[in-house]
């Protein structure tokens, strides 16, 4: 299980290795996402507070990354944070999420991004429920839900 110092080690001194990577150029990207999608992920963007789809979903299943279609999280460890966005207290795999220090609107975050594809997610905080005390704050643009046999997006 992740920690808050895990996310710290690695947004210090690096990620874990991703079992693959996948690149492409913001036209390749363009042309796979919607508007709203791209401007968020390959852009870092946000969506406004209780404005995702996914932000009251808790069908069972498994969210991947809406670009590259890697499995992030899993539906079992979703939860009501309170914030606005679909919220996690683990990624489904240790090197799913890679972690980058974002100094950006004046404050020290930890942004949250695909470790496949480099998608912008959202963000990790150390204020989520026990037992890892994580809250991922991830965009519902950024993800998709896989249910079993049926993919929403």
């Amino acid at each position: 299980m992740l920690t808050w110092k895990d996310i710290i080690s690695f947004s210090v001194n690096g990620n874990p290795t991703p079992d693959k990577r996948v690149e492409k150029r913001d036209g390749e990207w363009k042309n796979l996402l919607t508007p709203e999608q791209f401007r968020i992920t390959r852009h870092k963007g946000t969506e406004p507070p209780h404005s995702g789809a996914l932000c009251t979903t808790y069908d069972e299943g498994e969210y991947g990354c809406i670009c590259c279609g890697t499995p992030l999280f899993d539906s079992t460890i979703k939860f009501n944070s309170g914030t606005g966005w679909p919220s996690f207290t683990q990624p489904i795999k240790e090197n799913a999420v890679k972690y980058h220090k974002d100094t950006s609107y004046g404050m020290i975050r930890v942004e949250a991004m695909c470790n496949t594809c480099d998608a912008h997610l959202g963000h990790v905080f150390p204020d989520g429920p026990e037992p890892s005390g994580l809250r991922y704050c991830i965009n519902s643009e950024s993800m998709k839900l896989i249910k079993e046999g049926v993919t929403n997006e």
